[in-house]
């Protein structure tokens, strides 16, 4: 008996040492070997980039296999990539246009989170907020002074997004009505969010526009029609100046992709989406 329960032990033994060898590595399906690496190629709005970031880290700690690459650009440039099959993801901080639809049927948006514009000045301007019919006065070149509209005898300098920005699209359409900013020579454009922030923490006439995830203190985000921007007006509908962020892929995904657009939509994305400053999926 005593030899029966010895032989036992030793096979028992035995199947676990080969059971624990057979143990999946992270990220392998649960096959027991080691996958190929799998690429995943995302580029556009500068806006949803730092979610793109954040959720990429995350997904890839999980899953080693896979590699993921994220550049900007700007929406137009998201959406002309995913378009023409250059990235898998376009992102973008807009909705698509009619012509882009018309061009490339195919496409399919994704709505990864919410998001609002926050109109912001230099720190040290007195002004605490504007009404939007003065921000699209300021904007359209109608207003010049900030004394215009109960702020210091000081001169507005405007800055605006570049062409192709989804943020400058959304702030064109709910603020401007569909209508272009001033043209004059004085206006000037930057590439991104941050370099738009850049710019007006170092110009004390300076006004702007950036996502709300960008917002901190080097920046002052200006009440709009009393309404200050933040994640419970925005979530709430309360601010004017909202929109959603996608991401765009052409045709319904599958595979990798589809398993990442997930991730971002689920429990741990949206925190990721609420983290950086944002407002997650409801």
């Amino acid at each position: 008996m005593k030899k029966k329960g010895i032989i036992c032990l030793l096979f028992m033994a035995t199947m676990m040492m080969l059971f624990s060898g057979c143990t999946s590595p992270p990220g392998d399906g649960g096959t027991g070997t080691t996958l190929a690496t799998k690429k995943i190629t995302i580029a556009g709005s500068t806006t949803v980039q730092p979610i793109s970031n954040q959720a990429v880290e995350a997904y890839t700690a999980k899953n080693p296999n896979v590699k993921i690459s994220v550049q900007g650009g700007g929406s137009g440039t998201g959406v002309r990539m995913v378009s023409e099959g250059s990235v898998d993801i376009g992102a973008a901080s807009r909705d698509l246009k009619d012509s882009e639809m018309e061009a490339t049927p195919s496409l399919v948006t994704h709505t990864i989170a919410h998001d609002g514009i926050a109109v912001i000045v230099h720190p040290g301007n007195s002004i605490e907020g504007l009404s939007l019919q003065q921000i699209q006065d300021i904007f359209a070149g109608k207003i010049t002074n900030y004394r215009e509209v109960g702020g210091p005898d000081m001169e507005i300098v405007v800055i605006i997004r570049e062409e192709g920005s989804g943020t400058r699209a959304t702030f064109e359409e709910l603020v401007m009505d569909g209508g272009g900013v001033s043209n004059s020579e004085d206006v000037l454009q930057k590439p991104s969010n941050g370099a738009v922030r850049a710019t007006v923490s170092g110009n004390e006439n300076a006004i702007s526009y950036v996502g709300l995830g960008y917002i901190d203190e080097s920046v002052k985000a200006l009440q709009v029609d009393g309404v200050t921007p933040s994640t419970a007006t925005i979530g709430d509908g309360s601010y004017p100046i909202s929109r959603n962020l996608y991401y765009i892929t052409n045709g319904q995904p599958t595979g990798e992709v589809k398993r990442y657009i997930d991730f971002v939509k689920c429990s741990e994305g949206q925190k990721i989406v609420e983290k950086e400053g944002f407002i997650p999926l409801s």
